[in-house]
């Protein structure tokens, strides 16, 4: 196919997308995607950075596959090639795995959209059903994560084989249960393609469960599951007063253990707090390893936003990244909702991410508490800017750099403090009096009209005091 016909073809489906969706998220992720080629009944595409096509994958794979089937006809595959220069205007790409789109509208269109009855089928036949961007590599550890990390390391070298069977991580919603789950999944379908792994919702198993019943399957259905290797239920708080499924699972758990396969179980509380659930699950649930994933601490939540921009090639200063990392605190799944945020925002209006931005995106998704604001936090966050010992501003050092630090403070103290009068911030800042305080404010403000070298010191100054105190 030449070139010009396959523009052509890729606009057709681009029409269709967009008739289906708003103007607002056609721009943001479809107006930069262009078709790369089309060999043997493979469609691929590029697309600008990794962060838009699993965003893509997310939410409008259906769709995409569908205008595919109607454009290409319905044998075609789709694959994506990720642009990851697009800064400099480079075709540098990296080639994702064949992602059978198409398939997948067939079989729906075909199911009515039913849940997919359990099967026997051979080992390199069976969809694990894990997600290809929940690895190890990408899951930043930090001290909330740390011994849930490791043992998930562990399982994934010999699974089944460990003291960690089963696992059972707990935590609050977003903070990485799934993520990790899914990376030991992923590793151990590495090491080891021959074993049988199967990533399942307990929802899906309820579900599955209730079908196997009506149709009369259940044989069937117990038998598939008593073949996987490795086992992996998320969410398994959905089974709280299902009994007959919770007997069916506990049959199924029994054999898998017996016989030393891995089973690995997210849930968002402790095995002790799922009331509903029989006893005999509570206590096998707690043979092997419960561990808790915790929220994230600030020093993780950095290094995620950090690997994530770095990932992404998003265009974002240390002030942004420090201002999310201080005020968006649930979870690693909000941290990425409002890095999303601000991508859209920043791709709809033509404008860079930065500070005012930042605020508007995140006042707007989560609740942000005001911070108190000391003389100590402005003297602290002044000499770091400058370099200077915090102490320094104390003494009676003429030196220019210590005198310019000391005014700034001073000058800030009395923007953001009004409550304190300038002899209290003399008192406070040096044992000066007030007319010191006084001259060294009119000295900034005289400044600040004229050198923009120093209003963008204050400014950066001042975006540390509030994301920091």
């Amino acid at each position: 196919m030449n070139e010009n016909n396959l523009i052509e073809l890729w606009g057709k489906c681009l029409d269709i997308i967009r008739d289906n969706i708003s103007a607002n998220a056609f721009k943001t992720w479809f107006s930069n995607t262009t078709p790369a080629s089309y060999q043997g009944n493979v469609l691929t595409i590029f697309v600008p950075s990794q962060f838009v096509f699993e965003y893509i994958e997310a939410h409008y794979v259906d769709l995409l596959g569908a205008a595919i089937f109607h454009v290409f006809g319905n044998d075609t595959e789709l694959n994506y090639r990720i642009l990851t220069d697009r800064q400099n205007g480079l075709t540098i790409d990296q080639e994702t795995e064949k992602k059978p789109t198409i398939e997948k509208v067939k079989q729906m269109e075909k199911s009515g959209n039913q849940a997919p009855s359990p099967i026997a089928v051979a080992p390199q036949d069976l969809d694990p059903m894990l997600k290809s961007n929940y690895s190890f590599d990408n899951f930043i550890e930090g001290l909330s994560n740390k011994l849930p990390r490791a043992a998930a390391e562990s399982i994934a070298l010999k699974p089944g084989k460990t003291i960690f069977n089963p696992l059972f991580l707990y935590g609050a919603s977003g903070v990485g249960k799934t993520h990790l789950a899914n990376a030991i999944g992923l590793k151990v379908k590495e090491l080891y393609p021959e074993k049988r792994v199967l990533y399942v919702s307990a929802h899906l198993f309820k579900v599955q469960y209730t079908d196997s019943v009506r149709k009369n399957t259940l044989n069937d259905f117990i038998n598939f599951y008593q073949s996987i290797d490795v086992l992996i239920i998320d969410d398994i708080q959905e089974f709280v007063g299902v009994e007959k499924t919770q007997n069916t699972f506990f049959h199924i758990f029994n054999h898998l253990h017996q016989n030393g396969k891995q089973l690995i179980m997210t849930c968002d509380r402790p095995p002790v707090m799922l009331q509903g659930i029989e006893d005999r699950l509570i206590t096998r649930f707690k043979w092997g390893l419960t561990a808790e994933i915790e929220r994230p601490n600030i020093e993780l939540r950095r290094n995620i936003l950090a690997n994530k921009v770095r990932r992404e090639s998003i265009s974002l200063t240390s002030d942004v990244l420090e201002y999310i990392a201080a005020n968006v605190t649930d979870s690693v799944r909000e941290l990425e909702g409002i890095l999303i945020s601000l991508m859209a925002h920043s791709t709809i209006y033509g404008r860079e991410i930065d500070l005012t931005m930042a605020e508007r995106v995140i006042s707007k998704a989560v609740r942000i508490e005001e911070k108190e604001i000391t003389v100590d936090d402005i003297v602290r966050n002044t000499c770091e800017h400058y370099h200077l010992k915090s102490d320094s501003v104390y003494t009676n050092s003429r030196k220019r750099d210590i005198v310019q630090a000391r005014q700034i403070a001073m000058y800030l103290t009395h923007k953001h403090l009004p409550c304190l009068s300038l002899a209290r911030i003399g008192q406070q800042i040096g044992s000066r009096d007030h007319s010191t305080v006084l001259h060294a404010c009119r000295t900034i403000e005289e400044q600040l009209a004229v050198n923009k070298v120093l209003q963008a010191a204050v400014e950066e100054i001042e975006s540390k005091i509030k994301s920091r105190s």
